[in-house]
């Protein structure tokens, strides 16, 4: 005894150490004794976690995309502001011989290399044919990023220009392992042969650059002469600067070089953070505007709502709970107890709740993160590193101790002569808190159904809408091999495959800007104007295939020989160029090529519906076309796609037939809010879910305070419809202050969202009406099942006490 009690005085932690255990047994016994009131807590708990925990792993990847690189701080992407009349547009796309120059003229910059779009390509070796992605770079390139190089030297594998860099994975497709690909010929779309320089890792899942193989850039100056023109640009350009070095003098420093090399160029260069660039990608007339990181706030201000809800949820139904818990603690104050050690009770139940929703929540992650990679186009992975550990614990924490903060210091204030008399009586302070948490909890539902409508509605809208041309049925490919070389027969024996409605050739792709010039003149034009339009090099039928139609003169048609000199525009191009009667009329191309205007086609969406249609022109180039767009019968794609690919394996052997549906092509515009619209239709069910919880907290306690206010009501004759209608009217009110709060803010919020887009829906009264009702007719549903039993409580058991 005594030494127990030397141990106690001496030893304060085997003190805490007792208490704590006799907290968590108290605990434990108190959630045997109240199995539904824990479940659900564990329920909205669980739910609450489970969100927080999914958008953070979301968040974590989205913020750490490109940040692993060694030269992080000192890594920027050279960008270009184009000047077009009063517009302003930003691109990434520069002149090809820009990182040269760089390097020789800016003392700043430690390395500048260049690198070209990624393409599709064929590798071969043996009679293994891979499709892989890769692009043209300049030598320096392993300097630049950190892609470490299983084998070669990073200053030397992209020095010859018959050199090839592989990824580990396309080495052990093209070979047996890594180490047999060094010094190994590889045949490039069975046409030219490269010499395996080196084998790096597999780019990492949080690099926006992906890649199976690398080129030199310099054979791509050889074959394209236009990279050399200070007048073109298309190439990105990336730097090094020097330890030290200001990237703000740099930028000011660099401005200029393009219109020092071109002085008709409308070009102002400037530097953004390579690593920035993923989360800050738009421009709006110079000034960055946004871009990804807008899609991290608001899901994390989601998650933060989310968990909060949750939590108040576990304070509605502790402190609905209160009469259960109200005599143990006027006999533990009666007996001796302090407030602290009864606040440090309750604050350890909370804890304990939480830990036990989150071991949940992880088990439910683990199981639906597949899903979740699906849903957001990521690859990540649940990972118990110290980092993450330590962010899980921080949030299990948090969520414990400010879920319980408010039970623990409300039920621990119980003036023990009051509660064991069994008399308990709430503040008007603490009722209207918790109507008013519960408003808070349906205003931010409602809010998040709202936006999952106007989202959903938009995307149908813009997949629908009537874009000029027909992307149903239409299919892309490139044109390899023997169908490159002699593109007019392989045309023509697609037309004669049975399901081809037709098909045509295309120089590049049909949807986005993909190749632009300010290059044009014509009479009439104002000499300061600077107008940049979508140039589409198309063969005979490019018109007809897409199903663009003419509003006036005439398309390509082999009947005339000369109509590789001609050229058609769209509306909004005659519209800008102030042309009245165009048909006729010859324009002026880059200062020396001269072109007669044969046709105009009505505006069609070659671009997402975020921009207005611009102008645009189609120029007939047969001999330089490298895309494939062929028409399929509707209900016959499978079959005739079957027979695509019979016909192209035959005719262009070694190739493999890798098409695209059009509105694929189109979709993938809106990808973004896609996986925006679909994230927000689960968040949105979590809240709504946690809500009602919360709403069943408060019915819960709203029907015991008034269980013999029931019982009297019964007594007297008051039936059970009017009981029920008695208890819910009060909640009715408290959803609908929460659709007269959510409503004006739900419809800011979605008409801001609606302005990234030229075309867009209206905002239909029924989107708030409908999400308003939604939210009613769930808080009726919860409500009345508590409702229900407290009014066919017997009347008896309701005043045995009195």
């Amino acid at each position: 005894m005594q030494l127990l009690i030397e141990e106690s005085v001496f030893n304060p932690y085997s003190k805490l150490t007792t208490m704590l255990k006799h907290h968590i047994l108290l605990a434990l016994r108190n959630f045997k004794k109240h199995k539904a009131s824990f479940a659900i807590n564990l329920i909205g708990l669980s739910a609450g976690l489970t969100c927080s925990i999914l958008i953070y792993l979301w968040v974590n990847d989205e913020v750490n995309v490109n940040k692993f690189h060694k030269k992080d701080s000192q890594l920027y992407q050279v960008m270009e502001h184009q000047q077009y009349a009063e517009d302003v547009m930003t691109t990434q796309s520069t002149p090809g011989l820009l990182s040269e120059t760089l390097k020789s003229d800016i003392p700043e910059i430690e390395y500048a290399i260049t690198t070209t779009w990624r393409n599709s390509f064929t590798l071969t070796v043996n009679d293994n044919n891979i499709k892989a992605r890769g692009y043209y770079t300049s030598p320096d390139f392993f300097n630049v990023y950190t892609f470490p190089l299983i084998h070669g030297n990073a200053d030397q594998v992209l020095q010859d220009k018959s050199n090839i860099v592989i990824s580990e994975t396309l080495a052990a497709k093209l070979f047996e392992n890594s180490l047999e690909a060094v010094g190994k010929s590889v045949e490039f779309q069975h046409d030219k042969t490269f010499i395996v320089s080196g084998v790096y890792q597999d780019m990492p899942n949080n690099s926006s650059i992906q890649m199976d193989f690398l080129l030199s850039f310099e054979l791509y100056k050889d074959e394209n002469s236009w990279v050399t023109n200070w007048g073109s640009n298309g190439p990105q350009t990336y730097i090094i600067l020097k330890e030290g070095s200001d990237a703000n003098q740099v930028s000011n420093k660099i401005a200029n070089v393009v219109l020092e090399k071109n002085e008709q160029s409308n070009v102002t260069l400037f530097l953004q953070k390579y690593s920035d660039r993923y989360l800050y990608g738009r421009y709006e007339n110079r000034i960055q505007s946004g871009g990804r990181i807008e899609y991290v706030r608001l899901f994390s201000i989601i998650a933060i709502f989310i968990l909060i809800i949750a939590c108040i949820n576990f304070m509605n139904l502790s402190t609905a709970r209160a009469t259960r818990r109200a005599k143990e603690v006027g006999i533990k104050k009666a007996v001796g107890a302090h407030q602290g050690s009864l606040v440090f009770q309750f604050l350890t139940e909370s804890i304990i709740t939480s830990l036990t929703a989150s071991m949940v929540s992880l088990l439910i992650v683990i199981l639906f993160i597949p899903q979740f990679n699906e849903i957001t186009d990521k690859q990540i992975a649940l990972q118990f590193d110290w980092s993450s550990i330590s962010v899980f614990t921080g949030i299990t924490l948090f969520t414990g101790v400010f879920a319980g903060s408010y039970p623990a210091f409300y039920l621990s204030s119980f003036n023990p002569v009051t509660v064991l008399k069994g008399v308990i009586r709430g503040s008007a302070g603490e009722v209207w808190a918790r109507k008013g948490l519960v408003i808070f909890q349906f205003t931010l539902s409602i809010i998040l159904i709202v936006a999952v409508v106007v989202v959903y509605q938009q995307i149908e809208f813009v997949q629908n809408k009537n874009l000029g041309f027909e992307k149903d049925n239409l299919i892309r490919f490139d044109l390899n091999g023997r169908a490159n070389e002699n593109t007019e027969t392989f045309t023509q024996e697609l037309k004669n495959i049975p399901g081809v409605m037709n098909a045509a050739s295309i120089g590049h792709g049909f949807v986005g800007q993909q190749n632009n010039t300010s290059g044009l003149e014509w009479e009439g034009k104002h000499p300061d104007d600077i107008i940049l339009f979508e140039n589409f090099r198309v063969d005979y039928g490019l018109i007809e295939t897409v199903g663009i139609e003419m509003k006036e003169g005439r398309s390509f048609s082999k009947e005339f020989s000369t109509d590789t000199t001609k050229i058609i525009f769209n509306e909004a191009a005659i519209e800008v160029m102030g042309l009245k009667n165009p048909i006729g009329q010859v324009i002026t191309m880059w200062e020396e090529y001269k072109f007669e205007i044969i046709g105009v086609v009505k505006n069609f969406n070659f671009q997402s519906l975020h921009d207005e249609v611009d102008p645009a022109f189609f120029r007939l180039t047969p001999d330089n076309t490298w895309n494939m767009m062929v028409k399929i019968a509707a209900g016959e794609e499978k079959e005739t796609i079957g027979r695509l690919q019979t016909f192209h394996s035959e005719y262009n052997p070694g190739f493999t037939l890798d098409y695209k549906f059009m509105d694929e092509d189109y979709a993938q515009q809106y990808a973004a809010e896609q996986r925006v619209a679909t994230l927000s239709k689960y968040f949105a069910g979590f809240a709504i879910l946690i809500s009602c919880l919360g709403l069943f907290g408060l019915a819960t306690f709203t029907a015991q305070r008034r269980l013999k206010e029931i019982g009297v009501r019964k007594a007297l004759g008051s039936s059970a419809r009017n009981i029920v209608y008695l208890l819910t009217r009060e909640f009715t009110g408290l959803v609908g202050v929460s659709i007269l709060i959510s409503l004006p803010i739900s419809y800011f919020i979605g008409k801001q969202w609606l302005t990234r887009f030229a075309y867009r829906i209206d905002l239909d009264i029924w989107f708030f009406i409908g999400a308003g009702l939604t939210a009613l007719v769930i808080a009726w549903l919860t409500v009345s099942t508590q409702a229900i039993r407290a009014a066919n409580s017997n009347p008896a058991e309701c005043l045995k006490d009195e």
